[in-house]
């Protein structure tokens, strides 16, 4: 069954009612909106925000192996992996962060079947005719997650870069000497990299840091390099995620908490990266940590687990998460393997692999695919329901919508002054009921230009009726 999340609005947000007092319209642009939160939602009647659950490709003939600490970029023509193995050579200590971690190499080209080419670059298993990467580098091998910095004019020799580091097991409280933390690497290619200095440094309050993937990205809505790293809750010791900012990527601010936990629940490897056609909106998978549970007989009792992989976004410049949803976004299945020990991670980066689709990589090697931009969408039923934006402005001369409706189901649309007063000729009576299921559709009225309003507030007041709307944008 897929989630369905129930909203209860204050009593200003009541049905046919638009608080008095009207806010500063936000600027919205051009760019694409989602409803992963309710950040330009001002009401909803009879619409349900709904989570949709990826669905499980067709298992690839060549598919990525069985691993933790997966990176996937689309970059160009090309779709490129990076993930942890281990050398079955190296006997000495198991610890997280030990010398035989490595870090390997593959690619496609259409997403779903993979090569792993020979790299030669390092000895693994007594042989050079491997696809690893880097080799003997503990403890950064541990966690290296790499990402293809966007900033304009960045050098060519820093085309891709990673923060990497590990700062040993137990409580570090009161240890804040240097080379505990986050160093920076950079690479032309994602194939030869060179160290940096340390980047994010451990800091004496914390309990424990960095033991899982430390996400990093420019941001272009930010215009900085922004880093989602795993810390801890206290006072209950929560695994759990915090955030800092660098203009150069290499002094970087004081770290924020960002807290995006529910009670008593463990996020591990938050995976938080901008959404590809909607960079100003980052997009989290995160795995929850469930202790107690299952059965893993290298882990003492206590360490006991079962996973799954959840859904959460947050926007550019914004220091908490938006948890519209607590259910599982990914659940472990049929599959009894996926009810194992840390079992269920997926990737970073969530990657287009057609124009309809999106992919996520999942650690067992399985890909799953959602429609474009089709994380949630606002719903309603046979009951027409309507959904009103708050005051926004925007840049173009046409809505362009991605929607999914039934063969008796209909989308329509009205713009209307920041008081609710429809504005001639583009009321909903004036719209033409569009009915289907595509991912880019732009509406049309029978009279009215839509232009003429760009860079004036308004708002958009929509109509379902057995439809799914996913998400929005004027061009």
């Amino acid at each position: 069954m897929i989630p369905i999340l129930r909203l209860v609005f204050p009593v200003a947000f009541v049905a046919g009612t638009i608080a008095a007092a009207q806010p500063p319209a936000t600027d919205i642009g051009s760019r694409l909106e989602l409803f992963v939160d309710r950040h330009l939602v001002e009401r909803v009647d009879d619409v349900e925000f709904r989570l949709h659950a990826p669905v499980k490709a067709p298992r690839p003939k060549s598919p990525l192996p069985e691993r933790h600490m997966v990176t996937v970029i689309k970059d160009g023509d090309r779709y490129r992996a990076w993930y942890r193995g281990k050398d079955p050579a190296y006997t000495g200590d198991n610890h997280t962060g030990n010398p035989g971690e490595t870090l390997h190499y593959a690619e496609s080209r259409d997403g779903h079947e993979w090569e792993f080419p020979v790299l030669g670059r390092h000895e693994f298993d007594g042989s050079r005719e491997n696809n690893v990467v880097l080799a003997r580098m503990p403890p950064f091998l541990t966690n290296f997650m790499i990402f293809l910095d966007a900033r304009p004019g960045v050098p060519a020799a820093e085309r891709y870069k990673a923060l990497a580091g590990y700062p040993g097991p137990g409580d570090k409280r009161g240890k804040g000497d240097a080379g505990r933390g986050l160093f920076a690497f950079v690479s032309p290619d994602g194939i030869r990299w060179e160290k940096r200095a340390e980047a994010i440094r451990y800091r004496p309050e914390w309990r424990h840091a960095f033991d899982s993937p430390n996400v990093a990205f420019w941001s272009e809505a930010e215009q900085l390099y922004v880093c989602y790293f795993r810390t801890w809750q206290e006072p209950d010791r929560l695994r759990s995620v915090s955030r800092a900012t660098s203009r150069d990527f290499v002094t970087w601010s004081d770290p924020v908490a960002m807290a995006p936990n529910f009670p008593g629940e463990h996020l591990y490897t938050t995976m938080t990266a901008p959404y590809v056609r909607a960079p100003h909106i980052y997009l989290a998978t995160p795995t929850r940590f469930v202790p107690g549970r299952g059965t893993s007989p290298d882990y003492e009792p206590k360490d006991q687990n079962v996973t799954d992989v959840m859904f959460m976004s947050t926007r550019a410049g914004a220091t908490r998460y938006d948890r519209a949803f607590g259910e599982a976004f990914i659940r472990p299945g049929l599959d009894a393997a996926r009810w194992g020990n840390r079992a269920n991670y997926v990737a970073l980066n969530i990657v287009p692999t057609s124009p309809e689709e999106l992919s996520i990589y999942h650690r067992s090697g399985d890909r799953f695919t959602l429609r474009m931009d089709g994380f949630v969408s606002a719903r309603a039923g046979m009951k027409p329901g309507e959904l009103v934006t708050k005051a926004i402005t925007f840049s173009g001369r046409a809505l362009v919508v991605n929607f999914s409706t039934s063969a008796a189901g209909s989308l329509r649309a009205e713009l209307q002054t920041p008081d609710g007063k429809p504005i001639p000729g583009l009321a909903l009576a004036d719209c033409n009921a569009e009915y289907g299921d595509t991912v880019e559709r732009a509406l049309r009225w029978k009279g009215g230009d839509l232009e003429a309003l760009a860079g004036r507030a308004v708002r958009v007041r929509f109509e379902l009726r057995e439809c799914d709307l996913f998400s929005y944008r004027f061009r």
